[in-house]
This record gives structure tokens, sequence and C-alpha cells, in this order.
């Protein structure tokens, strides 16, 4: 364990270093990874007690907002998303949503659609700003600072609207996968089997603590979206993405039998992915035809699987439907020390698949060596007392 936290210090300090968190770096932000990171600050903040770890995700936060929350420095538009003057932008720096952080601007409303270039083309994307709601809702509980709840609350609001679709009869009907980096249309229209669940588990993970968010509308549409749509995929980032969206859900303090049934649906199709996934052999081939974080998101998603059992105590039905794929699912508990180890060898690592995406591999190996995403979200998470210091 000590040898696993100091990998992912030295991992986290040297993200730290070429992406301009407390260097003279230039600032280098990209969403997903920087929620991860954020989540990885947290952790170390509550295992060390080390006030720099506290300052680092500050800042990280300070820089998203600052950056992602602003228009690019190459786009003909300045200042903040959102159109708010400059003080009150900065008092509210998520009400225009954030931007993903891709190397290229968007593709302008007259540009033909590439496939490979919308990879790299900047914008909105769902899934990527619920994984940031998240992270922002675990540090004003571990940091004891409401401001970030309130900005979590203020991102939702600003973007369910815009990414929600609806028929013409003004029935919803899903979720655009990627949208403008102003919010006013669709980059890619097409609708993400998953982005519907996210949102869900996420609205409710974000009233966890009691505290009304105003999202119980919106809440309850995503809800139903997410209602009878298939889970299952062999994709190992999805599968990771579907164990920590059942894990947050069985931690709900207020859970009811329609959570409960949606967690019973997210294990039997986590349960069936992962089987799919194992079979493939993805795991047996050489790491330059491997991709890390989407492994390491599998590993993360795993580590949750105990947690998620134990809730089931409290729920004889939960517990009914779910055992089954619980049972199997921590049968491969195995898989997280294979894909963590595997992508901890720096002969591993000099592969053009790990290097070509350093920052987002290195930050989610960190994730995985802290347990970050179960480690910040357990209940009762709460301030460390700083090393050196006395209570007040």
């Amino acid at each position: 364990m000590q040898s696993d936290t100091t990998t992912a210090i030295r991992l986290m300090e040297a993200f730290a270093e070429r992406t301009g968190l407390g260097s003279a770096a230039a600032s280098q932000r990209y969403l997903w990874t920087d929620a991860f990171a954020l989540l990885n600050a947290l952790a170390l903040y509550r295992t060390t007690g080390e006030r720099r770890w506290r300052a680092l995700a500050e800042d990280l936060i300070a820089q998203v907002h600052g950056v992602l929350g602003r228009h690019r420095p190459d786009a003909s538009r300045t200042g903040w998303l959102s159109g708010l003057p400059e003080q009150e932008g900065a008092r509210h720096p998520t009400r225009g949503g954030l931007r993903i952080g891709k190397p290229l601007p968007e593709r302008g409303p007259g540009e033909r659609y590439d496939e490979r270039l919308e990879w790299d083309r900047d914008g909105q994307y769902w899934h990527y700003l619920t994984k940031w709601m998240d992270a922002l809702s675990r540090a004003a509980a571990i940091l004891g600072e409401p401001r970030h709840q309130a900005h979590a609350i203020e991102l939702a609001e600003a973007v369910f609207p815009r990414f929600l679709q609806s028929s013409p009869a003004g029935t919803p009907v899903g979720l655009t996968w990627k949208m403008s980096v102003d919010l006013s249309r669709p980059q890619v229209a097409g609708i993400s089997p998953h982005d519907a669940l996210d949102g869900c588990v996420t609205f409710r993970w974000l009233g966890r603590g009691g505290a009304p968010t105003g999202l119980a509308e919106e809440s309850a549409i995503l809800c139903r979206l997410a209602e009878g749509r298939e889970a299952a995929t062999a994709d190992p980032l999805g599968l990771g993405g579907l164990l920590l969206d059942a894990f947050r859900l069985a931690l709900v303090p207020d859970r009811t039998l329609r959570d409960e049934r949606l967690i019973a649906a997210i294990l039997a199709g986590a349960d069936a992915g992962l089987q799919h996934f194992l079979a493939e052999g993805t795991l047996e081939l050489p790491p330059g035809r491997r991709l890390g974080f989407r492994e390491l998101g599998l590993a993360i998603g795993l580590q949750a699987v105990p947690a998620i059992a134990a809730t089931t105590e409290s729920s004889p039905e939960l517990a009914r439907a779910s055992t089954l794929h619980l049972v199997r699912l921590r049968a491969e508990a195995g898989v997280v020390r294979r894909i963590v180890d595997f992508w901890s060898s720096p002969q591993n690592q000099r592969a053009r698949a790990w290097t070509e995406h350093r920052d987002i591999n290195d930050v989610m190996l960190a994730s995985a060596l802290l347990e970050a995403c179960v480690e910040t979200a357990r209940p009762g998470a709460a301030r460390t007392q700083p090393r050196g210091e006395t209570p007040p």
C-alpha cells in the first residue's frame, strides 16, 4: 500500500509539473483527466494530511474553471462561456458549462463533419461534465468548501436543458453526444446509451448530503430515460463507468426501490460485458495494441464492487437481484492488479500507446493505485487535519 501511494504521488507530481499546476508551465487543462486528478489530490490530502494536496486541489479547480469555463484563446469570442461580465462570471464559472479541452477548435456551423477530426475538436461532452460535477461535490465535502457544491449544481442546471433531446411532441428521448462550446448546437447529435444513466446517478449523488439541489425534475427525467436501456458493453472504460454508477447510487442515503432496480440492471450489464471483454483476450496483447486509460477505467470500476456488495446487506430485494452478478464480478478481482501491474511497468510505459496519452494514463493509473474513486466517496468522508496544525 505504501509503495502504491508513493508511486501515485510521483505520478501526480509529474502531471502537475507538466500541466502548469504549481509550476511555471503553461496551464494545459483537459476535463476528463482533471476530474480524476482532483479525486487523486483529495485522496492524497486525506491519506497524508499534507496541505500541498489541498492546495493542488484548489489550484486545479480554479484552473479548470478559469481555462475551460472561458472561450479558447484562438476563438473569435472572448470571456466566460456563460456570457456573464468578468466579475460575475468569476463568481459563477460553470454557468456556461465547461469545454472539453481538445487540441483543435470546434467545427464551425458550415464545416463538413469529419469523424476522425471530430475526436480532436473542442466542444462539450455530457459524460465529462458529470464527471466534473461528481469531483466538485466530493471536493466540497472533503475540503469543507460549499462553493464547490454550488458550482457543481450550477453546472448541472446550465447544461441539462441544452443537452436534452425531445421528440416533436416534446417527450424527452435522450442526451446529445457532443455540444458546441457555447451549447448552442449539437456537434455530434447521436445519443449515448449510458449518458442518461450517468446523469441520473450524478444528479442523485449531488443531493446525497440531504440539502436540496433543485434538480428533482431533471433527475426524474434522466432516470426515466435510463430505465429499460441496455447497460451491457464490452468496452473496458464503459464497464468501469457502469460500476462506478452502481457504486454511487448504492451509497445514496435515500436510495429507493427504483434506484435498486437500476443498480441491479447495471450489475447485470456489467457482469455480461466483463465476461465478453475477458473472452476477447485484450489483456493478453502487447502494450502497443492496448489503451492504458481504458483498461485502468475498468480496474477503477472493479475496485468499487466490494463496497457495492456491502450495501446489499440492507436490502433483501437488491441482494436477490444482484448477488449472482456480484459473485461473478468479485471473482474477477485479480483483473485489477493485473491491469495496474502491467501499466506500472516502465517497459510497458515506453509503448507509443502509453506515451501518446501520457497525462490521462498517468492520472488514471494514480487513481487506481490510490483507489481514489472509492475512498473519496465513502460515507463520512471528512477533512483530514493537516499535519502540523492544531484544530481551531
